[in-house]
């Protein structure tokens, strides 16, 4: 990572003491720091922040690793990165997130269970709240953008009462060139203050904890969670707003792109293997989780990783294991006090534990990243049920059908109170991050499809052999040949046959890995205990589709069907 050298640093500060010290400042804009980069000349009386005590402007790692530290916040391990716990959020509460209701964007909103509504009043009166309790503490500011293409780009600024969130923010967001934040001007701002608890009776809200994103205002307000993730996912929101009003696809999901500069997409929500399946030695990584897809091409929402560390070891993915080293953030991963070595296998905390950083840190990253139009699409599921194949090739119309559809288990830990795999489905495999309408997403995606021949692939990594309990969770060095053969064309000479339930075209053959294993049925002792499960994963899927009443009749049938003889 690029450090603002100590010239910058030091005549930023003396500018901003002169200026403080003449007066021309407005008490509280912004504290003097000799630590920080550039402040902007876009002080924090625009977020009303205007009687903070000290604030620290866009600090190196290094300098936000020693506040960590010496604040209790986090520890040093071994590898150089540092290790912090986030209490009893150690995920996403997305029962307590809202939408401000309000004139500009209420009559787009996709409103119902993944995009609550609060007031006006109610959000005016929890913004009053959060400036209140951060009157005379210390913040830590940090000015960057969402969205590697400059074309589109959105100057975001994060603000956090935590050094470690500010470092997490650092790593995943993109960061300015050295020297040039004393300009930059936020369009979208994220006021984190995890210590600051709401009052439903007062402000609306489920619970004492907050995600509140104002559309109008650009402002989000983040309280009573420590956990970082959701700092990541509320500018994912924000940009899942924006950007199709500009004409561009957001998506959740990883892309890489071959030595050829054929780019792969891959769809999943957390624990479904995103990060872990673009992290190719022989492929370049664009990005890991959010990007978005222009009549340019793909660019990276993000400029950082947000990894899954549960069982991670550096035989099964190099890359990431790596990757961890000093500038990584860290949570909930188990340490030991006396050696600081790491213990990824420990689910003490939680089996989300995490590691955020940033894509420099990947030995192959493109940067900027930013490449062509994808070649192959796919769809990452992790079947609770063990039902589905691990790899088959959709036709445009099930493409649309698995996508509106979005089918995985909530894999444990991601979201607070999830404790083992649950089936769900979640459309657009990103449904708690999209605020309008998933036909939205649905219609730019089938259109770029088509536009761009893509290929789509749907892929289990989740059960074999069985259901969860029963059977055992997919081979990773097996779900990678197939990813492989997919993406090389390997697969394109073999014979297909269709999945009479689920209507899939499975492969027959597939280099690298044994026949059986691409029949689904055929790996469970008890067939007809695979076939009345199919039947009823398959009736799961007919119900939720009826949500998207107004699908095409060929998209709709190109769903699973029961009424099939086995």
């Amino acid at each position: 990572m690029s450090l603002v050298p100590d010239a910058v640093q030091s005549s930023a500060f003396h500018r901003t003491a002169r200026a403080v010290a003449e007066g021309t400042v407005p008490k509280g804009t912004f504290a003097v720091s000799t630590f920080g980069s550039c402040p902007s000349s876009v002080g924090l009386d625009r977020h009303g922040l205007t009687d903070c005590g000290h604030v620290y402007w866009n600090l190196s790692p290094a300098q936000l690793y020693e506040h960590a530290v010496s604040a209790g916040e986090g520890q040093l391990t071994r590898n150089g990165a540092i290790v912090c716990t986030t209490g009893v959020h150690t995920g996403r509460s997305p029962t307590d997130k809202f939408f401000v209701k309000e004139a500009s964007s209420s009559g787009k909103i996709w409103w119902g269970s993944v995009n609550k509504s609060i007031s006006e009043a109610h959000f005016d009166a929890l913004h009053r709240h959060v400036v209140d309790h951060c009157r005379g503490r210390k913040l830590f500011v940090r000015d960057m953008f969402a969205g590697a293409d400059e074309a589109t780009r959105l100057p975001i600024r994060i603000v956090t009462e935590t050094a470690w969130h500010n470092l997490f923010a650092t790593q995943m967001f993109i960061r300015p060139t050295p020297g040039s934040t004393d300009s930059h001007d936020p369009q979208f701002t994220v006021l984190s203050v995890p210590s600051c608890q709401a009052d439903p009776a007062v402000h609306g809200t489920r619970s004492s904890t907050f995600i509140v994103v104002n559309l109008a205002k650009r402002l989000v307000l983040i309280g009573g969670t420590t956990y970082a993730g959701e700092i990541k996912k509320s500018i994912f929101t924000v940009m899942n707003y924006l950007l199709p009003t500009s004409g561009v696809l957001s998506m959740h999901c990883s892309a890489n792109v071959g030595a050829g500069g054929d780019v792969a997409l891959f769809f999943g929500l957390s624990g479904t293997g995103k990060t872990t399946l673009s992290a190719d030695p022989d492929r370049r990584l664009v990005g890991d989780d959010e990007h978005g897809w222009s009549d340019r091409g793909v660019f990276n929402i993000e400029g950082g990783c947000y990894a899954k560390c549960i069982h991670l070891t550096e035989e099964a993915e190099p890359q990431i294991f790596n990757a961890i080293r000093f500038g990584a953030v860290l949570e909930n991963v188990v340490m030991d006090e006396s050696t600081r070595n790491l213990d990824y296998e420990s689910s003490e905390l939680t089996e989300n534990t995490r590691a955020a950083y940033p894509l420099e840190h990947i030995d192959n990253a493109l940067i900027p990243s930013v490449a062509a139009h994808p070649k192959n699409v796919v769809f990452l599921t992790c079947d609770a049920f063990g039902v589905l194949p691990p790899i088959s090739k959709l036709t445009p119309d099930q493409a649309m059908y698995h996508f509106l559809s979005g089918y995985t288990a909530k894999v444990a830990g991601t979201e607070k109170g999830v404790t083992e795999p649950t089936a769900t489905f979640s459309a657009c495999f990103g449904a708690p991050f999209l605020p309008l309408p998933p036909e939205t997403y649905a219609t730019m995606l089938g259109q770029r499809l088509a536009a761009h021949k893509a290929d789509c692939w749907l892929v289990n990594t989740g059960w074999t052999g069985g259901g969860y309990g029963v059977g055992k969770r997919m081979n990773l060095a097996q779900t990678r040949a197939m990813v492989n053969a997919a993406l090389s064309g390997k697969l394109s000479g073999v014979a297909f046959v269709e999945d009479p339930i689920f209507s899939l075209f499975v492969p027959q053959s597939c280099p690298q890995v044994p026949s059986e294993v691409l029949s689904p049925r055929g790996t469970w002792r008890d067939g007809g205990a695979y076939d009345a499960k199919a039947r009823h994963l398959a009736e799961l899927f007919m119900a939720n589709f009826k949500t998207f009443e107004n699908a095409s009749s060929n998209v709709v049938a190109a769903g699973p069907r029961i009424s099939a003889p086995v």
